[in-house]
């Protein structure tokens, strides 16, 4: 027992001399709880997980810091709570406002710039959904369910390594949510699998969570159930998902190798083709959140020009 007492003793002397190491020890206990919790109860998608687990990453990340740290570190964090919660009650202020929702405007644009065809009804019947999964229906569900943990997941990795790289990640995913919240405030818009089940469309499921099922790992199938139910379902326009995803590769776009950038650019198109494939999406969302991502990078990038400016 006393051996055991000064073992202890001895580790939280060499925590408290190197807070460095304290905190690298502590994000590793944090990535240990998160893949047991995600293990056992399935990976968070609903914004208040989300912004939870966020929450606690930044305090395990932040052991060890000064007050005025801690305090940076509230402040930092309210932002993407803010985001967050934005998106969440974008549905409220649209049905405020009395905003009606297009169920055909998107489906229409779709089938103009496909010649009459319905790029959602076409690919499933080209890939011929039966009970049966295919073998591709299991990366693409992986692939899909990136969007809640690779965005946030860089932002805490930057916040712990570069505060000053953190301002510039948020920077522009704070625009890309504020326009994006914009939009779906006044143009809230029935995404593909909402217009087949009304009737506006040839018949299209949503087989989003299947693959996990079909992997055994039930539970994160009913978690993405539980978390759509209180989601906005009419968020379509733009698709996050595909910004987010473009939005990640774009920001490390210049430190990835010239040989792998090609490479790179599998996960923003491998995030298009699932969202099409899943009903989620129509192609037009995933071009405007790509063109919304252009003119994040563009408007903060001329911000920060301008501030360059000012101090020199």
């Amino acid at each position: 027992m006393n051996k055991q007492l000064r073992n202890q003793s001895r580790l939280l002397a060499i925590l408290s001399q190197s807070p460095r190491r304290t905190r690298v020890v502590f994000v590793a206990l944090y990535l240990v709880i998160f893949t047991w919790s995600a293990n056992r109860f399935g990976v968070p998608i609903d914004r208040i997980a989300v912004t939870a687990w966020i929450l606690v990453a930044f305090i395990f990340a932040n052991v060890g810091r000064p007050w005025r740290s801690q305090r940076d570190m509230l402040r930092d964090w309210s932002i993407f709570a803010g985001m967050l919660f934005a998106y969440e009650y974008s549905r409220g202020l649209a049905d405020q406002l009395g905003r009606p929702v297009a169920f055909t405007l998107l489906r229409d644009i779709d089938r103009a710039m496909f010649f009459g065809v319905d790029p959602n009804v076409w690919i499933q019947k080209e890939l011929n959904i039966s009970p049966v999964l295919a073998w591709y229906e299991y990366p693409l569900a992986v692939t899909y369910m990136t969007h809640f943990i690779f965005p946030p997941g860089v932002a805490v990795v930057l916040w712990w390594i570069s505060r000053t790289e953190w301002v510039r990640y948020v920077r522009r995913l704070t625009i890309l949510f504020f326009l994006s919240v914009i939009t779906y405030v006044m143009l809230p818009a029935a995404p593909p699998w909402m217009a087949a089940r009304d009737g506006y469309l040839e018949p299209v499921q949503r087989i989003t969570a299947r693959g996990w099922s079909g992997m055994g790992l039930h539970t994160v199938s009913k978690i993405f159930d539980r978390g759509a139910a209180i989601s906005n379902p009419v968020a379509a326009l733009p698709s996050l998902h595909a910004a987010c995803a473009l939005l990640v590769v774009a920001f490390f776009w210049s430190r990835i190798p010239r040989l792998l950038r090609p490479i790179s650019l599998v996960f923003p198109a491998a995030m298009a083709l699932c969202l099409v494939y899943f009903g989620e999406h129509w192609v037009i969302d995933i071009i405007l959140g790509w063109l919304y991502v252009g003119a994040a990078f563009w408007l903060a990038a001329r911000w920060e020009g301008r501030r360059t400016v000012r101090r020199a």
